[in-house]
């Protein structure tokens, strides 16, 4: 009873905590690029069957959003995105049964979410304004995310990188995460997720037509993603105080050598 008690008290610790959440964030993000993809060639060709360059696209797609995956939650839970892989760290004793349970229901729940994210039931010719605005701050939550992750000084894996600037690898996911949302939605609003990068097209056309969705969406997603990384994955911890500084010439007294 007592280990049983100790197995449950560290299955809801703060670390396990954001080990779930992390989980939840990274299966949200695999799923909804690999939907979103499927969806998005299947729009462009409908005859898939016949075309092999959605498969490629699709493929390529999940290749990337799993690399950002695994990248963003390698430090925090192990980045298992996939019940299977959290299964056999259970059997190998890596994990416990209780903390694979709750691993596998996060990895559920992201996956439902990214699901209710897409239209995969049907796919619409058009998007109205506001859902178009809702997949742009989705698509920008996942990418500032990233970002946030990627340029964390705090992740000690990966070779303890210290910025995305500071190495290939912080900026290569970045773009993986970028690439993949552009190939799961490119279709349906474009995947700006950077209002510069629709606002320059806009002045040089013209056509001012749903700024305020390429605003609005990347603007709130990734105020989101930036709270949601600050407050529930890597919380700020409090520095210690500095140690105060000795006077060694007050403990040993004061000696000057004059040289004539």
């Amino acid at each position: 009873m007592a280990n049983i008690c100790a197995n449950m008290k560290r299955c809801f610790s703060p670390p396990a905590l954001r080990a779930y959440f992390a989980e939840f964030f990274s299966t949200f993000l695999f799923v909804f690029i690999a939907v979103g993809s499927t969806i998005s060639a299947r729009m462009l060709t409908p005859d898939e069957t016949s075309d092999a360059s959605s498969l490629m696209a699709t493929a390529v797609a999940q290749a990337f959003g799993l690399f950002a995956a695994v990248f963003i939650a390698a430090d925090v839970s192990g980045g298992h995105v996939n019940p299977a892989v959290t299964f056999a760290y259970a059997i190998g004793g890596h994990i416990t049964v209780p903390s694979a349970i709750f691993y596998w229901a996060s990895q559920m729940l992201g996956s439902t979410f990214a699901c209710l994210a897409v239209p995969t039931t049907r796919i619409a010719v058009e998007m109205t304004g506001f859902g178009a605005g809702i997949l742009e701050g989705v698509l920008t939550f996942m990418v500032v995310y990233t970002v946030h992750v990627a340029g964390d000084p705090r992740g000690g894996g990966f070779g303890g990188r210290k910025g995305p600037a500071a190495t290939a690898l912080g900026a290569l996911v970045v773009g993986a995460v970028t690439g993949a949302c552009v190939l799961a939605a490119g279709s349906l609003t474009g995947a700006s997720m950077n209002p510069a990068r629709s606002f320059g097209p806009a002045v040089v056309s013209g056509h001012y037509s749903n700024q305020a969705v390429y605003w609005a969406g990347p603007m709130v997603g990734a105020a989101v993603a930036a709270l949601v990384h600050q407050a529930l994955v890597f919380p700020t911890v409090p520095e210690p105080a500095p140690a105060p500084a000795t006077n060694e010439s007050a403990r040993h007294g004061s000696v000057q050598t004059v040289v004539v």
